[in-house]
């Protein structure tokens, strides 16, 4: 859910600076759109890639360290049991209790008590590369939608305080809301992200309006 939601504020900003620029320079219905609708579809393709490539190297790097503990486990017993008992006395655990959970724990699934342990793991619950790259595709569309609506949807002279109110307004809530997550002081992060996305929006127009006054 907090991944979703900062995907989301991705889009919003990312978005938002860039039908903001292009407006700095024409008000094409049509350029707006086009040029709205080219950034969604390319900042979610790259954040859905971004995030693919990353996930599928940890879900790699996981596996591989399963099928080394695996090997270890069948080749030296004694040791893993004897670094798993370690392992729970650096948990605040007293020798003998440590040992016998140890013991336990390997008699049951001596792998999943490793990795959960050790590598903090499980088996059963690697990361999926696919599941991420849609999920992050998904939250910056959404999150996209919203200032290219704003941009296209109302009269020309409402254009941009439309965007601008909306896109600060949603920053605040999604700035609010990862707030509440992370149970963090929620006053920071909305005048952090609303200040971030301003200065994205403020910036782009400016530049946009620079070039269309040059003609470029």
């Amino acid at each position: 859910m907090r991944a979703g939601v900062l995907g989301a504020n991705d889009g919003v900003v990312s978005t938002a600076g860039l039908v903001v620029g292009v407006a700095g320079a024409t008000g094409n219905r049509g350029t707006l759109l086009t040029a709205g609708i080219a950034g969604l579809l390319a900042g979610s393709m790259s954040m859905a890639a971004g995030e693919y490539v990353s996930v599928s190297t940890q879900r790699d790097t996981e596996r591989a360290a399963l099928a080394l503990e695996r090997r270890e486990l069948r080749e030296q017993p004694e040791e893993e049991l004897e670094e798993l008992t370690e392992l729970l006395q650096e948990r605040g655990l007293d020798r003998s209790v440590a040992l016998e959970a140890a013991r336990q724990f390997t008699e049951r699934d001596a792998l999943r008590a490793h990795a959960s342990v050790e590598l903090g793991i499980d088996p059963d619950a690697l990361t999926n590369p696919w599941h991420a790259a849609f999920a992050s595709f998904l939250a910056f569309t959404v999150g996209a939608l919203l200032p290219l609506a704003a941009i296209v949807l109302p009269p020309p002279a409402w254009r941009l305080p439309v965007t601008v109110v909306s896109v600060l307004v949603t920053l605040a809530l999604t700035g609010w809301t990862s707030a509440r997550m992370g149970a963090a002081p929620a006053r920071a992060a909305i005048v952090r992200n609303a200040a971030g996305g301003a200065l994205a929006m403020a910036l782009t127009y400016a530049t946009g309006s620079l070039l269309g006054a040059a003609g470029v």
